[in-house]
């Protein structure tokens, strides 16, 4: 069956559509995507702005034509951080669904994590032991420890690049700013790790996020075009070297090395502090990295199921 899935993120809403059935893997057919920053599209109160509404609505819309014009034969939908933490997040759902016919389902924190931890499991296999997968997007950050395809333990924490990249003031930030939010970031993880790790220690640890394959491309690993089969890792000695690099350096300045778009430039220092914060944490020397990540996660259940979909199961 071909599928397509609406993923809206806090910086990115993302069309995938792919052909897929159960206990096969599912292969991309078409993607189309547009970045609507909806976490920067805000009011004082932390509520999405009406012009943020406006373009999801619009957006979704889109993805609902180009879906059907690319013969998918169901769409599923999900929102994370942006909706999930707007106190106006209920009314926005329900627009959305009132102008397009769109019904997009929340992901907690948690959800999001063990359905990217099913999707990291799916790649590497049981020969993998027991996986801890890291994965940091523009609002949180998810950590997942496990033996199975459920994880035993699953973790969300306020360490998205973008929302942290609000909090530095100058470009590139000031030393001191960069020193508080470094304390930060280690002091929320610090206080995750005893329930992340207390099931014992992994076999493999595996990164996966647009934020990682940057930074691994940053330091050295094979760049995009060479597939998804290629074996990507990213060194924690490497990125420590990386991340004063990037602290001295401006987003524009940034968007100018390889695998950095300018969009996400301006997030990539936030994103280095926070992985490499966590893989210090954890003590582990390098992370293995995995093309499949949320989308797949939410793909690979709806396929499990058959019967309905349900991420939140």
């Amino acid at each position: 069956m071909r599928l397509g899935v609406i993923d809206v993120g806090s910086n990115t809403v993302h069309l995938l559509v792919v052909d897929a059935h159960r206990g096969a893997q599912p292969i991309p057919a078409f993607s189309h995507k547009r970045e609507l920053r909806l976490s920067e599209h805000t009011t004082s109160t932390g509520d999405i702005a009406q012009e943020g509404v406006a373009a999801l609505i619009g957006f979704v819309e889109e993805c609902k034509t180009i879906a059907e014009d690319q013969g998918a034969e169901q769409l599923l939908a999900f929102a994370t951080s942006a909706i999930r933490e707007a106190p106006n997040g209920e009314g926005v759902l329900k627009t959305v669904h009132d102008k397009t016919g769109i019904h997009l389902q929340v992901l907690s924190g948690e959800q999001e994590s063990s359905l990217t931890f099913l999707a990291v499991r799916r790649w590497f296999g049981w020969s993998s032991g027991r996986l801890i997968v890291i994965d940091i997007g523009g609002g949180s950050l998810e950590l997942a420890n496990g033996q199975d395809e459920v994880p035993d333990a699953a973790i969300s924490l306020p360490l998205g690049a973008g929302r942290l990249t609000r909090t530095l003031q100058g470009d590139p930030p000031a030393p001191e700013d960069l020193r508080a939010m470094r304390k930060q970031v280690r002091t929320e993880i610090a206080r995750s790790m005893r329930d992340l790790t207390r099931f014992g220690r992994p076999d493999h640890v595996v990164g996966t996020s647009k934020t990682i394959r940057s930074l691994a491309r940053l330091c050295g690993a094979a760049p995009k075009d060479e597939g998804p089969y290629v074996e990507r890792t990213l060194e924690r000695a490497d990125l420590t070297k990386l991340v004063p690099r990037l602290a001295k350096m401006t987003a524009a300045e940034r968007a100018g090395l390889p695998g950095v778009s300018a969009s996400r430039s301006a997030q990539m220092l936030a994103g280095a502090v926070v992985i490499e914060g966590t893989m210090e944490l954890l003590d582990v020397p390098a992370l293995t990295l995995c093309p499949w990540a949320l989308r797949e996660g939410v793909i690979l259940r709806r396929l499990d199921a058959m019967d309905g979909w349900d991420a939140a199961e």
